[in-house]
């Protein structure tokens, strides 16, 4: 299976606007619409991926603890569908109710929302403040298919914990690694 690292994303950078339709309930979401009070983490997924399948059980374990503390969760999908039909909205549905999805699973049809991010691969997770300012774009942990290390989501909530009390993220931030994105064109 090939690795692809997420691309380096300044801290600071100001999320980007979307309007995406939710796979499961066909609802449009905007950024605002899934803005936590404290933050927002925006995770770029698939189905098929085999990175996105190890870690999908923690990341639901994740976005549940930290919603509560006013954190905004949401997933992604930007893959062409026509070279990877098992990434088609219908079969996102089947996967967010699998994993007990309790976040938006947005189809990115265009590919816009992923260009903007400079999304890389799947998953690859983004933690915006309540300002709306990169503060961690990095790994889930560091468990990955087959290399034997329990999936607990260590990185992404120790920088959760870190904008919930006011403290430094730790650092450094570790690029994620999993499928690279699955572009149409792009001239």
């Amino acid at each position: 299976m090939a690795e692809t690292k997420s691309n380096k994303l300044p801290l600071g950078t100001q999320a980007a606007d979307f309007e995406l339709a939710d796979a499961v309930t066909a609802n449009l979401y905007s950024l605002e619409d899934v803005r936590g009070e404290r933050g927002t983490v925006i995770m770029f997924i698939c189905n098929h991926c085999p990175f996105v399948k190890h870690v999908a059980d923690e990341i639901v374990r994740v976005a549940n603890d930290y919603r509560v503390l006013g954190f905004g969760f949401v997933a992604i999908s930007s893959n062409d569908v026509e070279q990877y039909p098992e990434d088609h909205p219908d079969l996102m549905w089947q996967f967010a109710r699998k994993h007990n999805f309790t976040f938006p699973y947005l189809y990115d049809r265009d590919q816009e929302a992923a260009w903007n991010y400079k999304a890389a691969c799947t998953p690859d997770f983004y933690l915006f403040d309540a300002d709306l300012k990169l503060v961690y774009h990095g790994q889930l942990d560091n468990s990955r298919p087959g290399n034997g290390i329990p999936v607990n989501g260590r990185d992404l909530r120790e920088a959760l914990d870190a904008v919930l009390n006011s403290r430094p993220l730790p650092g450094p931030q570790k690029p994620s690694i999993g499928c690279g994105i699955k572009w149409k064109y792009r001239p």
